[in-house]
Formats: structure tokens, sequence, C-alpha cells
């Protein structure tokens, strides 16, 4: 992820034209996809460069997400976003539920197996179908399933810790 004002989140990318008249695909990382739609405004950029932007006009498209965004009125202007990253600030997200987390508050947490021994630091996470995965960078890179009651046993977001029941040496 870029460089962001601590506290953002990235939701997503500008992916791809769409048509004539200046709508772009977005690869959105909101569940559902449509979700992104609904953060107003969205801050787009990327290095150190960051400007806000508002969706005049957004649907789902087959599997994906178009948008019209405020002042971009065809292709030209449109393509001049390829590849820039969709952020909004962390309060514009909804409050997680009990036992619910968002990535991006679990990226950073140090993890520890549940006899306190240090793994790493989360970098990033991924899906994969199955379950979500934590890549954990310590030592080495680790690959840690995110399966809360099994794998994860415990988060602590005031302290910075996700205990694990995992092998070090896995």
């Amino acid at each position: 992820m870029a460089n962001l004002p601590e506290r953002w989140v990235v939701l997503g990318r500008i992916s791809g034209l769409y048509g004539v008249q200046g709508w772009v695909r977005v690869f959105s990382h909101t569940d559902p996809r449509q979700g992104i739609l609904s953060y107003d405004p969205w801050f787009l950029g990327g290095a150190e460069q960051w400007k806000p932007c508002h969706v005049a006009e957004g649907r789902t498209q087959g599997k994906g997400v178009v948008v019209r965004l405020d002042g971009v009125v065809d292709r030209e202007a449109a393509a001049q976003l390829m590849g820039r990253e969709i952020a909004v600030p962390r309060s514009q997200l909804p409050q997680a539920g009990p036992g619910e987390y968002y990535w991006t508050d679990l990226q950073g947490l140090e993890v520890r197996t549940t006899n306190d021994l240090f793994l790493g630091v989360v970098d990033r996470l991924f899906e994969t179908g199955a379950n979500d995965v934590l890549v954990v960078r310590g030592e080495r890179e680790r690959l840690i399933p995110y399966l809360p009651g099994q794998v994860v046993q415990r988060i602590d977001l005031s302290s910075g810790t996700i205990t694990v029941d995992w092998d070090p040496d896995f």
C-alpha cells in the first residue's frame, strides 16, 4: 500500500476503462464488491499525492463495479486514473461487530504462539477461497491460516498481538 495518512484504508483501485464517457472499472476489496460505492468521498492516488473525488454514478457490471467520477467526462480523462488506489479515512468504515476485524486492523500486529514465541508481524492478508491467510514476516515469512478458534486463539488490538496455535517450525 502506498504512503497514506495514518488510519486510512485502501478499498480498491481503478483497474480499467469502461466505455467512452469517462467510466472506469474498479477492483474492489469490499465485501460485497459494490460496497465500495457507499463511501464518499474517495481519495485517489498513490505515492505522495492523494486527491478527493466523488462518485457521480456507479453500479455493478458483471462480477465487477464500474463508476463515473465527478469531472471525468471522457475516456482520455479516465485513462489518467488507471492504476490509482482508492482510499477512505478509517472513520468512514462501519464499526466491526464483536469478534470481527478489518484486515487493516490486523496488519502490523505481532504474532506469538500460545507458548509466547514471537513469529513476526502481520504484513498483509489474502483470500484463498477456503479461508483467509495471514502473511507474517519475522526471521522468515510464514503463511498462517486465519481460522479463529482453531489456529488464531486470541486477537488483542489494545496490546497489538495475535496469539496462534502454530508450530514455529512450519
